[in-house]
């Protein structure tokens, strides 16, 4: 077996002064936005999952990755992996305003011949790096990648993307004791800790707490974070990218539905879209308004 354990590679600082944290912001409400438009768009998908996790998604791909749309194949870019392959429209919205394709090529989610389907398709779309779908497989593309990035000295790091809801699979324990073993430091896994899945709460399921204390048994870093807090989430990747001896986990805790309140935390929007019409437009002005808190500029 080959010593892996090289030293983390130098990175640039990820301070988030408030200019720029404020911008994210912005961005992951105009996101949200699309989200929305998206899915009633396509008459079908998922809108819990991808609300919840917009200010993960925008703190990615605008302030963490080291990413080149111009240059989805560039071999020194950072691998995003989504193992919970159906909050999609998250990823193709954030990608979209990251410059990877036209925003308008967003309304054909789901469609026929569309290079956004349901599920990601690799060879459909440059700059998603796995096709995913069964839950759990993204973990173990995941430490592979990072194997294969530490075994060619590679200054690549990789972040895979996962809900909690797939921590019930057992291929996802397999791929944490081959990171923890190999002490995989440039692999670090975000989980959508938002305690729902299709059929209702996690912890009714399949309890999976204490989930830190699981995943310190393999071996592994632990982080914990607000998910819908984008300073907390890069404060938590901070913190992982200072770790040169382990694997790390980031535990976000998010609100799925986030910003849309007939949608928070109810399972029952895991796998629906809103109607078009009265539902989407109330969507979109709660999101705008932030539940109606403040006063939308468009009225």
């Amino acid at each position: 077996m080959p010593n892996l354990t090289i030293g983390p590679k130098v990175r640039k600082p990820l301070h988030l002064h408030d200019k720029k944290l404020k911008q994210l912001e912005e961005r992951a409400q105009a996101i949200r936005e699309d989200v929305i438009k998206m899915l009633v768009e396509a008459g079908s998908g998922h809108s819990a999952g991808p609300l919840g996790m917009a200010d993960i998604f925008t703190a990615l791909y605008f302030h963490v990755l080291v990413h080149d749309p111009k240059r989805p194949n560039w071999k020194d870019r950072d691998r995003l992996i989504l193992s919970t392959g159906h909050i999609c429209p998250i990823r193709y919205a954030a990608m979209a305003h990251a410059g990877y394709f036209p925003k308008k090529e967003l309304m054909t989610l789901r469609k026929l011949g569309s290079r956004l389907q349901g599920h990601p398709e690799r060879e459909k779309l440059l700059g998603v790096e796995t096709t995913s779908g069964p839950l759990g497989s993204g973990s173990s593309q995941a430490v592979g990648l990072a194997y294969a990035a530490l075994m060619d000295r590679a200054p690549w790091r990789v972040y895979c993307v996962m809900s909690d809801g797939e921590l019930a699979a057992g291929q996802t324990w397999e791929a944490m004791l081959f990171a923890g073993r190999n002490k995989l430091y440039n692999c670090t896994f975000i989980i959508d800790r938002n305690n729902i899945q299709i059929d209702g709460t996690t912890e009714d399921i399949m309890p999976l707490e204490p989930l830190t204390a699981k995943f310190e048994a393999f071996n592994m870093n632990v982080e914990r974070c607000a998910g819908n807090s984008i300073r907390d989430f890069v404060t938590a990747i901070e913190r992982a990218h200072g770790v040169s001896e382990k694997p790390t986990v980031i535990i976000a805790d998010t609100i799925p539905g986030y910003g849309v309140q007939f949608m928070e935390h109810d399972f029952l929007w895991h796998g629906k879209a809103p109607a078009p019409g009265l539902e989407a437009n109330e969507a979109i002005h709660q999101l705008r308004t932030l539940g109606g808190k403040i006063k939308s500029e468009h009225e």
